[in-house]
């Protein structure tokens, strides 16, 4: 673990984010936050030791935040709190999304409003640095008054009560914790509240859903392009002048995109005079205006994300300048609830128009390419039922497109009277992208087979390597055979961001993300 980041709290950028969420490296607290954080946790502390009842510090929690405790049981009273939270349910989070909790807690607390020690701090950043990544199981959270249950199974993990995840084995705590030289942590008062209450599950998940469908973008943009090829259209819908007049930032990046991916294309100068065709299928023609719109979506939820994770999200808050201490309600996820609803949306956009174009390249009434991509048709379906599927993979998208951020139950007696169910809008994003990058796939398999047809004609330099990319796992299909092998080959190349690297490589192209 060689790379080394300084987190300076209230400064964590996008990039910052990115590299944490890629692969293990060392944390480091910026020393200059410390003062700041000794003198917050010095006004919890005096407050512990005084008469005035003082919410999570020396009260009950939620609905029995009026029950009083003795200063004996102060220590205890955080220790049960996060037993009794530890209730979580389901497969446990990837290791990227935990790297970012340990992460974006450790810098919330740093900003010095939540009264915890220095220790906390460091021992949450201890576990990172060694690699170790808590045991957190995905279901239970309704993203309000924190990811309770998430971090607190994240929090027992390092009082050495509960579970490490190594290579999908769950692993008693303790025994990790000893062979890395960390000391259990021991909570003093407000701590296990400061630790749970927040929103660092759900907007670590949201985050793995952005910067996991980056490359599957990237990739619909290269494919995208190449369908225009294939089904022999126009680039006349790219022309800049069109998308100034309209000003969305999306959209014109996303028409520069397409202008540079066609730049050179043999095939539309075959067909630049002489085409009876008036205009393109939406599906073509309004790349644009619908992956724009969905690029201004997500680069819209990756700057709330940021702010989240920048975020001081629990609750009471310190202001050690004047010794108070605040309740109010920052752990409610409704910023990210509302983020992540709207990555959804626009992932199930990308799959939904990729989908259009594979159903539009099948019918020779509108692509003039052979039906289905097949020669003789009839004997052979070529992609008939390969675009069936794609068509379920779209609509299965539809139905978790649904707002989860509508949805509240409410919990605590009525305590918790709305919640934000940030957590589940967040966490869906992986299925769906898993399902666009599939529908990706079989769109850049029909893709490809069209321009099969259009030979010797060549397409740019850039889409003549996407597609000399999956011809190096696929062979052309001139009759029909088992074609799911082909599906997942091509998913597999999505996934790994194969089509994303030679986006990347393309010179002077707007920033997918701008600088968050």
């Amino acid at each position: 673990m060689s790379l080394e980041l300084t987190l300076v709290p209230g400064a964590l950028t996008l990039e910052q984010l990115t590299a944490i969420h890629a692969a293990p490296l060392r944390l480091v607290l910026d020393d200059a936050a410390r003062p700041a954080i000794r003198a917050s946790a010095a006004v919890v502390q005096a407050a512990a030791a005084g008469d005035a009842p003082v919410y999570g510090v020396n009260t009950g929690f939620g609905k029995l935040a009026s029950t009083r405790i003795s200063a004996t049981d102060l220590a205890l009273l955080q220790l049960n709190l996060i037993r009794s939270h530890s209730v979580g349910v389901g497969e446990p989070l990837a290791a990227p999304v935990v790297r970012l909790m340990l992460a974006m807690k450790a810098a919330s607390l740093a900003r010095a409003h939540s009264g915890v020690r220095e220790l906390v701090i460091d021992t949450l950043l201890a576990v990172h640095n060694a690699g170790l990544v808590p045991w957190v199981p995905a279901q239970g959270s309704v993203g309000a008054s924190g990811d309770l249950a998430p971090l607190s199974h994240m929090t027992l993990a390092l009082l050495g009560e509960g579970h490490f995840n190594v290579d999908g084995a769950k692993v008693p705590a303790a025994g990790l914790l000893a062979q890395h030289g960390i000391a259990p942590l021991a909570l003093q008062a407000k701590e296990g509240l400061a630790l749970i209450n927040g929103t660092q599950t759900s907007a670590a998940l949201a985050l793995h859903g952005v910067l996991a469908f980056e490359p599957v973008l990237e990739s619909a943009l290269v494919i995208g392009a190449l369908t225009v090829d294939a089904a022999r259209g126009s680039d006349g819908p790219f022309d800049p002048r069109i998308h100034a007049l309209r000003g969305q930032p999306g959209q014109i990046d996303v028409a520069q995109y397409y202008r540079a991916l066609l730049a050179g294309s043999a095939i539309r100068q075959s067909h630049t005079d002489g085409d009876d065709r008036v205009q393109d299928p939406y599906c073509l023609r309004c790349q644009p205006q619908v992956v724009g719109a969905c690029l201004d979506q997500l680069r819209h939820a990756a700057l709330v994300l940021v702010r989240e994770a920048n975020a001081v999200t629990d609750n009471p808050l310190v202001f050690f300048e004047d010794g108070s201490m605040v309740s109010g309600g920052n752990f409610h996820a409704e910023p990210v609830a509302l983020a992540a609803d709207a990555c959804a949306v626009a992932i199930a956009e990308v799959g939904a128009i990729a989908e259009r174009r594979i159903a539009m390249l099948i019918d020779a009434g509108v692509s003039r390419l052979p039906p289905f991509l097949t020669s003789n048709a009839g004997l052979n379906s070529g992609f008939m039922i390969a675009h069936v599927t794609a068509a379920a993979l779209a609509s299965e998208n539809k139905s978790l497109a649904h707002p989860a951020s509508v949805d509240s139950l409410p919990t605590s007696a009525n305590q918790e009277d709305h919640v934000s169910m940030a957590t589940f809008a967040a966490r869906r994003l992986q299925p769906m992208i898993d399902n666009v990058a599939r529908i990706l796939a079989i769109e850049w398999l029909a893709s490809a087979q069209g321009i099969e047809f259009l030979r010797p004609l060549a397409s740019s330099a850039v889409l003549e390597r996407a597609h000399a990319l999956l011809r190096a796992e696929v062979p052309a299909m001139p009759v029909d055979r088992y074609l799911a092998p082909d599906i997942d080959a091509a998913t597999a190349l999505v996934r790994r961001g194969a089509l994303s690297e030679l986006f990347k490589a393309m010179p002077g192209l707007p920033a997918l993300w701008v600088p968050v």
